[in-house]
């Protein structure tokens, strides 16, 4: 190459701008979100089965966005997430919060940390049916988790019309799974998983085969990179049922939703954070947030402008970003 540096030492390069970041958090500045949003890569999927009478596409509105979240903040998420398990163990959390089911048979006890709402599995105690429990309190969604909302609506992954307002997180162990379902409505789509820690698959099919405890086929099996955000919507949502089967090693996912207005607990306040949120700009040019022009007081373009450092680092880093492509072609 006529710059002189290797392949390599480009990849470097962009690896780089991946890892800045405030320390406690995974927002970057405007022109590093747009730059990081640019090798975002989705796939959506198809899978025919007759439903009804006819043949329907069971995946349609399945959507799974890779390198949404960097190494560095997988690692942040994590770390966050095994704060909340602590405080959950030690009662620092609200009841409902935290729970760890008792684990009497293969497949089962994984825990869960609920934030934004109580959302009943099964019918408790008190004779609460599944769904949410609109009289229970739980903790609200923490600064982090509010970053990654913040984030997927920003790049394009979840609608700025379907802001989750609640989560779910769930930390498996060896052997735990999560059986075939289709998520509750007192939920509206689309809704979203974020994988950590380790790869699984995803099983879906209009009908799933349970082989044992924990052993679960259906038509469809597909792989969660790390860092990667699956969104159900459509018929993949409320079609096709999903699962994951046993795991062999401990996994963390991270499952936002948005309520349905008639179901939000009785004393949930919105969150401020959360409101208004808006999308990167994709019109006009390829990467429009990325090269701002300074404007005067009369928004004319000032004459003689030279762009300042970082707008020149951020050329350089699309362009190896460009010769990169090339190459892998």
């Amino acid at each position: 190459m006529s710059s002189g540096r290797s392949v390599d030492k480009i990849s470097d390069e962009l690896k780089s701008l991946s890892l800045r970041g405030p320390a406690g958090g995974i927002l970057l500045d405007e022109e590093d979100e747009a730059v990081r949003f640019s090798n975002v890569r989705k796939k959506d999927f198809k899978r025919w089965e007759r439903v009804k009478g006819r043949m329907m596409n069971i995946l349609d509105g399945l959507e799974l966005h890779t390198g949404v979240f960097s190494a560095a903040e997988q690692r942040r998420i994590v770390d966050c997430v095994y704060d909340f398990q602590e405080k959950g163990r030690k009662g620092k959390l609200r009841e409902r919060t935290y729970l760890k089911p008792r684990k009497w048979m293969r497949g089962n006890g994984r825990v869960t940390i609920q934030f934004g709402c109580c959302y009943n599995y099964a019918v408790d105690r008190n004779g609460n049916p599944p769904g949410i429990i609109r009289d229970e309190e739980v903790d609200p969604i923490p600064p982090l988790l509010k970053e990654m909302i913040k984030r997927m609506v920003s790049w394009h992954v979840l609608p700025p019309s379907c802001i989750p307002n609640s989560c779910i997180v769930n930390i498996y162990d060896r052997d735990d799974c999560i059986p075939p379902h289709i998520d509750h409505h007192d939920f509206v789509r689309p809704f979203c998983t974020v994988s950590f820690l380790s790869e699984c698959n995803i099983v879906f099919g209009r009908e799933l085969k349970i082989n044992g405890p924990g052993d679960f086929s259906g038509s469809d099996s597909i792989p969660l990179p790390l860092g990667s955000v699956l969104v159900l919507n459509g018929n993949s949502a409320d079609v096709a049922k999903h699962c994951v089967p046993v795991v062999p090693t401990r996994r963390i996912s991270i499952t936002f939703r948005k309520m349905d207005d008639s179901k939000i607990p009785y004393d949930f306040i919105p969150d401020p954070d959360l409101q208004n949120l808006r999308p990167l700009s994709l019109q006009g040019q390829q990467y429009p947030n990325i090269l701002p022009l300074r404007q005067d007081q009369n928004d004319q373009p000032l004459k003689n402008a030279q762009p300042s450092k970082k707008v020149q680092q951020i050329k350089k880093a699309l362009q190896a970003q460009k010769v990169l492509q090339s190459l892998a072609l």
